[in-house]
């Protein structure tokens, strides 16, 4: 039991400098959200197993202070787990918006493009109207009018630049949750492994005691057909005795 409290207060240790690094960093590192992942899986079963053992304590004063220690890793278990939704949230956040503030900042400072990247230049119905039927309204085809609609043509690609960093971000969120969710099942199936060769272990152990017994109890019976052959051979023995005893006295 004391292995197992000092295993869990290093895995503690570990995951509170781990996620210590994951809050100071800028970015969400996949290796690193893996890893803090591991290690809050590993001590999610070292303090079952703690559980296991506090609850198969004879003496009474250890197991209550075993069970105030398993209270307290459980608790400080599920801090470590709010914590880590936290700040990955947070960094996420933070990602997003040094995505977006780049992305803005490419813009091209021009006076028909508006401060506001999602807002669309309106024009108004007079202008539509006196651009069909005044003389003075700027030619399409002139080089000034398609010189005035690049800013659109701009705001257009960053737009589309932005929902694919976007649509990339949320991509490597979920492979990250699928390499968590992977390494988690590796992990059960690992302990399910150990399990599977504890079990053979002791089958083992109880097929070696069956065949030590089976030589035992063969040894056995044919030690008892010894002693009965020695036994009804004393009894003729005894008996023919008896009778030259008689014999010659008479």
């Amino acid at each position: 039991m004391n292995a197992l409290f000092n295993s869990a207060l290093r895995q503690s240790t570990s995951i509170r400098k781990d996620l210590d690094t994951f809050a100071n960093s800028s970015t969400a590192s996949p290796a690193l959200q893996g890893q803090i992942n591991a290690s809050l899986t590993s001590f999610s079963r070292t303090i079952d197993d703690y559980a296991k053992l506090a609850k198969q304590e004879p003496v009474q004063t250890k197991q209550e202070k075993a069970f105030e220690r398993l209270k307290n890793f459980k608790t400080e278990l599920g801090e470590y787990r709010e914590e880590f939704r936290r700040v990955k949230s947070v960094v996420e956040e933070m990602q997003i918006t040094a995505s977006r503030t780049e992305l803005l900042g490419r813009r091209p400072h021009h006076a028909a493009t508006p401060e506001n990247p999602y807002a669309l230049p309106s024009t108004s119905p007079l202008h539509n109207n006196g651009s069909t039927s005044s003389p003075y309204a700027p030619n399409p085809t002139s080089s000034s009018y398609a010189a005035s609609a690049i800013p659109g043509q701009d705001y257009n690609r960053e737009a589309h630049t932005f929902r694919e960093q976007s649509f990339f971000a949320q991509t490597n969120t979920q492979l990250d949750e699928f390499l968590d969710r992977g390494r988690a099942v590796l992990g059960d199936l690992g302990q399910q492994r150990d399990m599977l060769k504890g079990t053979q272990r002791r089958l083992y152990s109880v097929a070696n005691t069956l065949g030590v017994s089976g030589d035992t109890i063969r040894m056995v019976e044919r030690r008892a057909k010894q002693d009965k052959w020695i036994f009804w051979a004393g009894v003729v023995v005894f008996l023919l005795f008896c009778w030259l005893v008689l014999h010659y006295l008479r």
